[in-house]
């Protein structure tokens, strides 16, 4: 499986340190990329924007190049990371695609959708969102035309990075662990198609 970031933090943010611990103790073989601005990010410290969409696109390509083609290969990422993998999914033929947190529309923008090749797609694809995702809520979501082959699988009260509210009884653990589970699973499921 290969794994890309969203706009804000690193490949090795204790988000994905966790998740990665966990697919990886569950014998799946991992691959992290960063994209070009975070790479120079490290390089100087400076924060800045998300490259556009074509760099990010053809880091995703050369990043599957590296690991030998994406024949195999389960893609995806957090947030605009999972929505770059699922923008450059059928076109490299990618085994699956899995987007945590995917970003249906801006905060607050919901007449913004960035849902129309989702509705085409023919990759299987696996998003994992939270109930509290102000990028896409269950109601909005329930609405969409997506393609057959796009499952989305809700952790409860779980925001943009899955995060619950104390007061839900639930953990980041537990809703990691819950993801990881999902993930697995579904990595198993396009292995046996």
């Amino acid at each position: 499986m290969a794994l890309t970031h969203g706009a804000g933090s690193p490949v090795d943010d204790p988000f994905f340190e966790t998740l990665v611990a966990h697919l990886a103790g569950a014998g799946l073989r991992m691959a992290r990329f960063e994209f070009p601005y975070m790479e120079r990010r490290r390089g100087d410290g400076k924060r800045r924007p998300p490259d556009r969409e074509p760099v990010l696109r053809a880091a995703w390509k050369a990043a599957l190049d590296a690991l030998g083609g994406a024949e195999g290969w389960v893609i995806g990422g957090k947030s605009m990371g999972g929505r770059m993998a699922s923008l450059v999914a059928d076109e490299v033929a990618a085994r699956g695609l899995v987007c945590l947190g995917y970003p249906f529309h801006p905060p607050g923008k919901p007449e913004r959708l960035r849902t129309a090749h989702l509705a085409e797609i023919r990759t299987p694809t696996l998003i994992l969102q939270g109930t509290r995702d102000p990028f896409g809520r269950p109601d909005e979501v329930a609405g969409y035309r997506l393609s057959p082959r796009v499952r989305v699988q809700w952790v409860e009260d779980g925001a943009h990075s899955l995060e619950p509210r104390k007061s839900s009884g639930r953990t980041l653990a537990q809703n990691l662990e819950q993801a990881a589970r999902a993930i697995v699973a579904f990595v198993e499921a396009v292995g046996d198609a």
